[in-house]
């Protein structure tokens, strides 16, 4: 089966929300490979860090690659091979775990994406394909692919989502009286699955997502009411910040997001500086975005996702020259 065979989800697969069982079962897959990340307070402030960046191989990722799989070989069987388009993060998590299996990866990145996530790819044993922005992201909206192999989407897939959703899990047994959530934005499939399951629970939790001035195609899709074409600006930030909603992810993203706040470049590079200084924690700018929001604005006691730690090395030094 080619990578290109497997056809984008339909919106009816995406939007029905999961259920219990859905969040349980991708809870018990995940088990032994993701950890329950630290849940720390930020100083003295009223803001907590979710610390996804210290998942195996930096990413929450690994909960929903972990799912994705897992889920597809118990209902069809494993696959000839494995094929996806990442920016690095869920593309590292996919192909350890094919690694595990013994199965080919191959994985489909921009060219802008971070030098180390690439390293670590080619470590693993993937085939990495470099492509323009422009031509990962038609890859990303059709699935389109000349690779032999069942296409695992790193947003649009509900196993993903579901994978995300234990995030939201936790985050709710440790702290059940949240006002607000911050999440960064790429995809949508962290947002949609954090929401999902804090939305179960704690229906006063407001859902804030994070972009950055660099793209912000949600702001504009909520402006408009249906997603629309947005100038990106290239930089480190990888993780995040296309040129466009997905349309199949806007209806979920509609209705479970309850306000985008923009963050600015030099907003995420503090947040960076602060995380390492202060916490001893390494953010990729992705991962800084949510806690860069949390320091921009008075949201009550809330929960900062940091999603991510792997930032180039280059990039790392000069940051913290700049303190």
């Amino acid at each position: 089966m080619k990578g290109a065979a497997a056809p984008p989800a339909t919106p009816s697969a995406l939007t029905e929300p999961l259920s219990d069982e859905e969040i349980a079962a991708a809870r018990s897959r995940i088990a032994g490979v993701a950890i329950r990340a630290p849940l720390v307070r930020s100083g003295d402030t009223r803001t907590w860090l979710k610390l996804e960046c210290l998942q195996p191989y930096g990413s929450y990722k690994i909960r929903g690659a972990i799912n994705a799989l897992a889920a597809r070989i118990e209902r069809e069987g494993a696959p000839a091979a494995i094929v996806s388009a990442s920016a690095g993060n869920f593309g590292q998590a996919i192909a350890a775990a094919g690694r595990r299996l013994g199965l080919p990866v191959f994985i489909h990145v921009p060219q802008n994406a971070a030098r180390v996530k690439g390293e670590s790819l080619r470590r693993l044993g993937a085939v990495v394909r470099e492509h323009s922005f422009e031509a990962w992201w038609r890859i990303i909206q059709t699935r389109e692919t000349k690779d032999e192999g069942a296409f695992f989407h790193p947003v649009a897939d509900r196993d993903v989502i579901a994978g995300a959703a234990t995030i939201g899990e936790e985050i709710l047994e440790d702290l059940p009286d949240l006002d607000a959530v911050l999440i960064p934005v790429g995809g949508g499939g962290l947002a949609c699955g954090i929401a999902q399951a804090i939305r179960r629970r704690a229906r006063a939790c407001r859902i804030i997502a994070v972009e950055t001035e660099l793209a912000t195609p949600l702001r504009a899709a909520r402006r408009a009411d249906a997603p629309v074409s947005v100038e990106r600006r290239p930089s480190f930030i990888d993780g995040m910040g296309s040129t466009r909603v997905l349309d199949e992810m806007w209806p979920m993203l509609k209705t479970l997001v309850d306000e985008v706040v923009v963050v600015s470049l030099e907003e995420v590079e503090a947040a960076i500086r602060a995380l390492a200084l202060d916490h001893h924690v390494i953010a990729e700018g992705a991962g800084a975005a949510a806690p860069a929001a949390a320091a921009k604005h008075d949201l009550g006691d809330c929960a900062a996702i940091v999603s991510g730690g792997n930032l180039d090395r280059a990039e790392l030094r000069r940051i913290l020259a700049e303190a």
